[in-house]
C-alpha cells in the first residue's frame, strides 16, 4: 500500500472519532428511528467492513475480533450472512462504546501491517471501504441531528451558535442547449459503481435555478397554503399531507410571534430567511416547484450544468448563496431530482457480496445529487448519485428548480 493512501486512511477513520467527541456514551447508543442508526452503530459497522471485506479474505491467520460481531454490525449484505434488525440497533447496549473503540484500534493497526503487501485488489478495496466510512460520517451527522431534535431541551451538537448568513444573491436562471451529452463518471480514480458506465443521453434545452431555494421562499408557500392545496401534490404526497404527517420542512417550528424556528446541529435558532430550505422530503420539493410553475431537474440535467463546476465543501448547516452565477452545487443541499434511481444502460454490480452495495436499491428510490453541507471533503463529484425513498427527510435535502 502506497504510503498516500495509508495516511488517507488514518485521517478518515480519525476524523470518525472526532465526530463522536461531543457526544456522551449514552448519545452514541441512542436511535431515534427505523431509518436512523446509532453513532455507536456507525462507528461498529464501518470498522466491520474492514474486518469483513478487507482483513478476512488478505490476512494470514485472520480470526476476528469477536465472531458475534458480524452479526451484530452486518447492514444490508445478505451475501454475508444474517444481521441484527435495522429497527433495533438501539437496544444494542452491548458490546459498549469503549470495545468498540478498542475493536476500532486493532483493526487499524492490523490494516497497516497489510501494508507492505498490498496490490491493486487490496487497494481498490481499502479506497471502497473508506468512501464507505464517508458515507457514514455524513449519516452520524444527520442521525444525531435527529436525536437530539428529540429532546424536549433541543440541545446542540455543536457548542457555538449558528450566526446570520449574508443576503443571497436574487433567483436568476442560467440556459443549457442539452442536446446528446455523455453523462456518468469519466476520470482517474475512485468512483461507486452505480455511476457506471458512461453512456450518453438526450436532454431537450432546459433552464436551472441558479441557486438553492431559501427558507425565506419556501416560507412564503407554506404561510400560502402550499400544504393545503392538493393540487401541487402527488397522490403519495397528498396522503401524507392529509395524515398530518407532512406541514412544514421536518425541523420547523412556531416561535410563538408567528414566525419559524428551526432546530440546527448548533441548537435551535431562529429561521434564517437567507439560508436554503433544508429537510424536505421529494413530494415537498416537487410540490413547491409546481407552485413556483416550474419543476425539478432530471440527474442528467443537474450533471450536464454541474460538469466543470468546482466542489464546495460545507460547514455542517447549508450556507446561503451570496454570489451571481451558478451556484450551490455541492456543500450545501442534496437535490432532488426527477429521475428514479435506476442503473444506467449496460451496468453490471460487483461480484460477490460487495455487489449489493448500490444495485439491489434501485427500485422505488430518487436520485439527489450534489452533496451536502455534512458530506465530508473529497467524497463529493458531478457523476456522484445519492439516492432515498420519495418520503426521507432526515438528510440535508433541498431544491433546485428547473424549467
Amino acid at each position: 500500500m502506497d504510503s498516500a493512501l495509508l495516511r488517507h486512511y488514518e485521517s478518515v477513520r480519525q476524523r470518525s472519532l472526532r465526530l463522536a467527541e461531543p457526544l456522551s456514551a449514552e448519545d452514541c447508543c441512542a436511535q431515534s428511528m427505523p431509518d436512523a442508526s446509532p453513532v455507536k452503530w456507525h462507528l461498529a459497522h464501518t470498522t466491520w467492513f474492514f474486518e469483513t471485506f478487507v482483513l478476512e479474505p488478505h490476512e494470514s491467520g485472520f480470526a476476528p475480533f469477536d465472531p458475534s460481531f458480524r452479526y451484530l454490525f452486518n447492514s444490508y449484505y445478505n451475501g454475508i450472512g444474517a444481521r441484527h434488525p435495522r429497527p433495533q440497533r438501539g437496544l444494542l447496549t452491548r458490546p459498549p462504546l469503549a470495545q468498540v473503540l478498542a475493536w476500532r484500534g486493532q483493526v487499524d493497526e492490523r490494516i497497516a501491517a497489510l501494508a507492505a503487501t498490498a496490490g491493486d485488489a487490496l487497494r481498490d478495496l481499502l479506497t471502497l471501504g473508506l468512501h464507505h466510512e464517508q458515507q457514514h460520517q455524513e449519516l452520524m451527522l444527520t442521525d444525531v441531528k435527529h436525536l437530539l431534535a428529540q429532546h424536549p431541551a433541543a440541545p446542540a451538537y455543536l457548542g457555538r451558535g449558528l450566526p446570520a448568513a449574508p443576503p443571497s444573491a436574487p433567483l436568476g436562471w442560467q440556459r443549457f442547449e442539452g442536446g446528446l451529452v455523455e453523462v456518468g463518471y469519466e476520470g482517474i480514480g475512485f468512483c461507486f459503481d452505480n455511476e457506471l458506465p458512461r453512456h450518453r443521453a438526450w436532454v431537450e434545452p432546459f433552464e436551472l435555478a441558479t441557486r438553492l431555494v431559501t427558507n425565506a421562499e419556501y416560507a412564503r408557500f407554506v404561510e400560502q397554503g402550499g400544504y393545503r392545496d392538493p393540487a401541487l401534490w402527488l397522490s403519495d404526497g397528498w396522503d401524507r399531507v392529509a395524515a398530518g404527517e407532512l406541514a412544514h420542512p421536518l425541523y420547523w417550528q412556531r416561535d410563538g410571534n408567528g414566525g419559524w424556528r428551526e432546530f440546527t446541529l448548533h441548537g435551535l435558532a431562529p429561521l434564517d430567511p437567507h439560508r436554503p430550505v433544508t429537510h424536505l422530503s421529494l413530494y415537498e420539493a416537487d410540490a413547491y416547484a409546481r407552485w413556483c410553475g416550474a419543476r425539478l431537474p432530471t440527474e442528467a440535467e443537474w450533471e450536464l450544468a454541474a460538469q466543470g463546476q468546482a466542489v464546495e465543501e460545507g460547514s455542517l448547516h447549508p450556507d446561503s448563496a451570496p454570489r451571481f452565477g451558478l451556484s450551490q452545487l455541492f456543500g450545501a443541499c442534496w437535490q432532488w431530482t426527477s429521475s428514479s434511481y435506476a442503473p444506467y444502460p449496460g451496468y453490471r454490480p460487483q461480484d460477490g457480496a460487495l455487489g449489493e452495495y448500490n444495485g439491489k436499491f434501485m427500485v422505488n428510490q430518487y436520485v439527489l445529487r450534489g452533496s451536502s453541507c455534512a458530506t465530508p471533503a473529497g467524497h463529493a463529484r458531478a457523476s456522484y448519485r445519492n439516492f432515498f425513498p420519495a418520503g426521507a427527510r432526515w438528510q440535508f435535502t433541498g431544491i433546485r428548480l428547473a424549467r
